[in-house]
């Protein structure tokens, strides 16, 4: 029991908030979560259970099995069970930034360090949260998130909100929540989301090679080059966006630049989208009104990647770069971010 109420804790704080209100939602939906969630098997014999529900947890279930025995990531009971939700996301997060800078707000609290969102389990909170930021002058968005980790503290279950994802994605999700249970670094998002992504990317191009199909494989290189093209694009309006702020003209020049970059942003993704044929998996980022919030964390899921994939190459296998990521992830943060610039080099 105290390993339970201490994980409802260490959910609060991952989510970010220091106010009791905030940890009494934090704990009531992650409660809620977890008593609505039931084992796989449970599932699969239950005569209610769809054909297609079942079909997709028995890839999941699969997919675990190759997480823990070719990827060596944690064989606990994580991604065990299934979760069946009443809503599209498990989760919306609130991202804010100053009007005139791309630096996100940022929470810190004791187990998660400081993290630059705040994480609520109903929509509404997560709106009336963000209309005071927005009250307070600052760029904000809401985005609702399908899936997190809560760090090994819970079993997190598989979830309705993901479940249907195609294979390679559902893949790719199992393996980045997983790798956050091998190595995490309190307050060191950029680090943190770097070492997942990678261990998420090496880890579909291998379960691919065994599972895939040449259909499969053709429709993720799909996915892959549209989410670079997106990346690319979003990159450029960040660093346009960087040195505007950075520049010595008015805060009126800066504001009218603003509007105008992200005028060209939306312009840009209009012409790559027709250049897809159509494909509209990013129009939920442009769902609400393009802020600073939207490009605040961009660099932070992608920047130390080439460092970790060649600290992978590098190792020849999971185990001995769990080791060495570990080894990294002892030192302090300047030394362990140019550690990692010296192997992204590589």
């Amino acid at each position: 029991m105290k390993r339970l109420a201490f994980g409802i804790i260490a959910a609060g704080l991952l989510a970010g908030c220091s106010t009791v209100g905030y940890y009494s939602q934090a704990a009531k939906g992650q409660i809620s979560l977890l008593s609505e969630s039931r084992s796989i098997d449970d599932w699969m014999q239950d005569p209610g259970t769809s054909p297609k529900l079942r079909v997709r947890l028995e890839t999941a279930r699969q997919i675990r099995r190759f997480a823990v025995q070719q990827l060596g990531l944690p064989d606990n009971m994580s991604y065990k069970n299934y979760t069946a939700l009443k809503r599209p996301f498990v989760v919306w997060n609130v991202v804010a930034t100053p009007e005139l800078s791309l630096k996100p707000l940022q929470w810190c609290f004791p187990v998660a360090g400081c993290v630059n969102y705040r994480g609520y389990y109903g929509k509404e909170d997560a709106q009336a949260y963000a209309d005071e930021l927005r009250a307070a002058g600052n760029d904000v968005q809401v985005g609702g998130v399908t899936a997190y980790s809560t760090l090994g503290w819970f079993n997190d279950p598989l979830i309705s909100t993901f479940i249907n994802y195609p294979d390679a994605e559902l893949a790719r999700l199992i393996f980045h929540e997983l790798a956050h249970q091998v190595v995490y670094v309190p307050g060191d998002s950029q680090f943190n989301e770097s070492f997942a992504s990678a261990v998420e990317e090496a880890g579909v191009e291998r379960w691919l090679q065994q599972f895939g199909n040449p259909k499969m494989r053709e429709n993720f290189v799909r996915y892959t080059e549209r989410k670079q093209e997106f990346l690319a694009l979003l990159l450029k309006c960040r660093r346009a966006l960087e040195r505007n702020y950075k520049s010595s003209e008015s805060d009126a020049v800066k504001r009218a630049e603003k509007a105008r970059l992200f005028r060209q942003l939306q312009d840009d993704y209009a012409a790559l989208k027709s250049s897809w044929g159509g494909y509209a998996g990013y129009d939920r980022f442009f769902a609400e009104p393009l802020s600073n919030a939207h490009l605040a964390a961009i660099a932070t899921y992608n920047d130390f990647v080439p460092a970790f994939r060649a600290l992978l190459e590098r190792e020849h296998s999971f185990t001995g770069f769990y080791t060495a990521v570990r080894r990294i992830a002892d030192l302090e943060r300047e030394e362990r971010h140019r550690r990692l610039k010296q192997l992204s080099a590589t």
